[in-house]
């Protein structure tokens, strides 16, 4: 039986996407896209989510690019530049399941840097019943042991649990150790899938 469930925030919750940020200052998605497959790679801006400083990253990363040192402090001066806005109906559907009785908890990759930026200007994090943060840990998804630390702090047992994230990896990995998973693409996509599980 489905108890708890449990969101992903980038890319479910809130739209996060460099591309918002970059897109306008080189003036093209395929310029976005190098830049981000060269320089401020995916590796770089997740080393952020498991804790280490901001301003050591930055610091190492024009040592290592000096003439895309503008560029490289964008990615956190503008940081806000890169959310999008709430995903459509997430909230409404959040609302839903709180009062069906669900518990609602959030296990997100971010630093703890960032997201006092935006945790005031959503009402949606307010409305998790706990929070597991990977920048607070100092490790995150798709560590086993980083869900470990959701089902540990807050008393959840696996079979009980729906995880919804937009990446595969991290579906894969809350599946190893038997919760259920749905990998995110829209609101009305994942709530079909969730009531399908309801029925089984």
């Amino acid at each position: 039986m489905i108890k708890h469930v449990i969101f992903d925030f980038g890319c479910v919750l809130v739209n996060w996407d460099q591309h918002n940020l970059y897109d306008p200052y080189f003036g093209s998605k395929e310029k976005t896209d190098w830049f981000i497959d060269n320089i401020c790679t995916w590796e770089w801006n997740n080393r952020t989510d498991v804790g280490v400083p901001i301003a050591q990253v930055v610091a190492e990363k024009i040592a290592e690019f000096p003439e895309w040192e503008k560029e490289i402090r964008m990615y956190w001066d503008e940081w806000e530049k890169m959310i999008g806005g709430a995903v459509e109906g997430m909230e409404q559907w959040i609302e839903e399941l709180r009062s069906e009785g669900y518990g609602i908890y959030g296990l997100t990759n971010w630093s703890t840097e960032t997201f006092p930026l935006v945790k005031d200007k959503y009402t949606v994090f307010g409305m998790m019943d706990g929070i597991v943060m990977s920048g607070e840990e100092k490790i995150g998804k798709p560590d086993l042991n980083f869900y470990k630390i959701l089902l540990d702090r807050y008393g959840l047992k696996a079979k009980e649990c729906v995880f919804i994230d937009d990446r595969q990896s991290n579906i894969a990995a809350a599946e190893a150790l038997g919760i259920r998973g749905i990998v995110f693409e829209s609101c009305e996509q994942t709530k079909q899938l969730f009531n399908q599980m309801l029925k089984i």
